[in-house]
């Protein structure tokens, strides 16, 4: 029988030492502002992609000059917590060595550096590192940044699960020394390391397949779209006391256009576990995709597509025999939003928290609203610490009465405040896609704020702009911005072109499907129109925009995905 050739990625793996490759070598090099083609692949393990400005690109080959290229650089911070005193390093990080001159809080509750030189990635990571902050792990093929609710109301429940999260990101973090060695300037113990008992226990020489996703959930909100995740963990409490989780995996939101054979997936449950055998679980299902996970084709080797592939009965007996526990049955938990609660909240500790948006989660001064400047400002008064939520906006948490009156001025100063944010805006999130993302098809991140315009407009013309719609959209269908779970989703085709997804549920517990393809501005805007106009008058009480569609008939509803995505 012949062996099957793998993906090219695991050749990369194989070879690189434990992730070293020559990345030393290239971040020398400075007759290229690149790395070799297969270091480009180790560097995200590192944290970054390295990306060029493509609205250069023509002008630059014309001139006979390589592309502008850049890096982006994603921060490794669980569940999106950091301290005053860090946001400001962060901040000024941002304004001294990067182009872009600006932060972005991502759709996984951390912040990315875009346009930064080659030159400047060891400074920022070495910055990065005195305010115990790192990217390792951040991308690549291991276990990225694990969200966690954010939840500033029921403080001692969110400081409980906060751990949990800290703890799964700590512990499920590659062990080589090759971040500390390339940009910490650690010394290099041994050239070579075969024992990968020792080096890698949870990931080996090779990694994982593909890049693998956690998030926690705290009841009733479902801000980290808990069921997008490779693996998540619903948390289940009594008298606001954690006892454990239901857990949830096999969810993951990429596919590829045309290819039947790829779709977005939502977890399966497969039961609850005590809060003390998390990190067993989560180490047991991590390495039955280590070993069972598909190293032939990149776009089938999610975990979600091991779970269809192997069949959840299996995996779920796999995971039980890697632990020697047992999955109880499901506790009862309710999922109702995925929404940010804006503005002052109090929590029950007594303190304000202040949620602010965060359009698009691109923090940047511009004129009317210097929104960099008014988080800096809030950053030296504050002692309580900054929440970056999976939408992209940023919790002003654990402020004391005597400094909510100063923190609330200087936002109002600064724009943070004060404007009137639509249900749907509130609720709605994009990708960065153009012009720096070299997978993107189309505009997200620069239209997206046009398009909620027409949105809005929309909703306010048939009177529904008091009912929150789900509004998603991506440059491309690797689904960063979770577009195939939102009720409305738009997926970039082409430049101005998208796909048009209808039907998931607002709590995030259904996808969406196809009702248009590869469709313009003027033909979104009338084929919602039509449906918005419907929706006023037909909808049930209390019943959603997206369960509205599927109910009528639009779309039909993805149960399967395997089998009704495409179908």
């Amino acid at each position: 029988m012949t062996k099957q050739k793998l993906a090219h990625n695991e050749y990369i793996k194989t070879d690189s030492n434990y992730l070293r490759g020559s990345i030393t070598q290239g971040l020398n090099t400075q007759a290229t502002g690149a790395f070799a083609p297969d270091d480009q692949q180790l560097i995200k393990f590192h944290g970054f992609y390295q990306q060029d400005d493509r609205d250069l690109r023509i002008e630059r080959q014309q001139q006979k000059l390589e592309p502008l290229y850049s890096f982006m650089l994603r921060a490794r911070v669980p569940g999106g917590i950091c301290s005053p005193d860090q946001w400001l390093a962060v901040d000024k990080i941002a304004s001294t060595l990067t182009t872009s001159n600006s932060i972005r809080l991502t759709t996984r509750q951390t912040f990315q550096y875009h346009g930064i030189p080659k030159r400047n990635l060891k400074t920022i990571i070495q910055d990065l590192d005195q305010q115990a902050l790192d990217s390792i792990a951040a991308c690549g093929d291991v276990n990225r940044n694990v969200m966690c609710n954010p939840n500033p109301v029921q403080s001692q429940l969110h400081e409980q699960t906060y751990e949990v999260a800290k703890q799964l990101s700590d512990h499920l973090l590659p062990h080589t020394k090759a971040y500390a060695e390339i940009w910490l300037d650690e010394e290099m113990l041994v050239s070579t390391q075969d024992d990968q008992s020792i080096v890698e226990p949870v990931y080996g020489k090779t990694y994982l397949p593909r890049k693998f996703k956690m998030a926690v959930a705290v009841p009733p909100d479902n801000d980290v779209d808990v069921y997008t995740n490779d693996l998540g963990f619903i948390a289940v409490a009594e008298n606001d006391h954690l006892i454990g989780f239901n857990l949830v995996a096999g969810g993951g939101m990429g596919s590829t256009h045309g290819d039947v054979n790829t779709f977005p997936r939502l977890a399966n449950d497969f039961g609850f576990i005590k809060t003390q055998d998390v990190l067993a679980f989560a180490k047991a299902v991590m390495t039955v995709q280590r070993d069972w996970g598909n190293r032939v084709d990149r776009k089938r080797a999610r975990f979600k597509y091991t779970v269809v592939d192997k069949g959840f009965e299996a995996v779920k007996a796999e995971v039980e025999a890697r632990t020697g526990i047992q999955f109880e049955p499901s506790r009862d938990v309710v999922l109702v939003d995925r929404g940010d609660r804006y503005g002052w909240v109090k929590g029950v500790d007594n303190n304000w928290h202040l949620t602010v948006f965060i359009e698009c989660g691109r923090i940047k001064d511009s004129p009317g609203k210097m929104l960099q400047t008014g988080l800096r400002e809030i950053a030296k008064i504050h002692k309580g610490d900054f929440r970056m939520t999976s939408n992209q906006n940023i919790i002003i948490a654990g402020v004391v009465d005597g400094a909510k009156a100063d923190i609330e001025a200087i936002a109002r100063k600064h724009g943070l405040l004060g404007e009137v944010i639509s249900q749907s805006r509130g609720r709605s999130i994009a990708c960065v896609a153009l012009p720096t993302c070299p997978l993107a098809m189309a505009e997200a991140e620069r239209y997206f704020p046009d398009f909620m315009d027409h949105i809005d407009g929309l909703q306010r013309k048939h009177n529904i702009d008091d009912r929150p719609i789900v509004v998603r959209m991506t440059g491309c269908p690797n689904g960063c911005a979770r577009p195939f779970a939102a009720e409305i989703g738009l997926v970039g085709r082409a430049p101005g072109r998208y796909n048009l997804y209808l039907g998931a549920d607002y709590e995030g517990k259904r996808l969406n499907k196809l009702y248009r393809d590869n469709i313009d501005e003027a033909e979104i805007l009338s084929e919602l129109d039509q449906q918005f106009a419907r929706y006023a008058v037909e909808r049930h009480a209390g019943e959603s925009f997206g369960d509205f569609v599927v109910r009528i008939g639009t779309v039909s509803a993805v149960i399967d995905a395997a089998n009704d995505f495409h179908g």
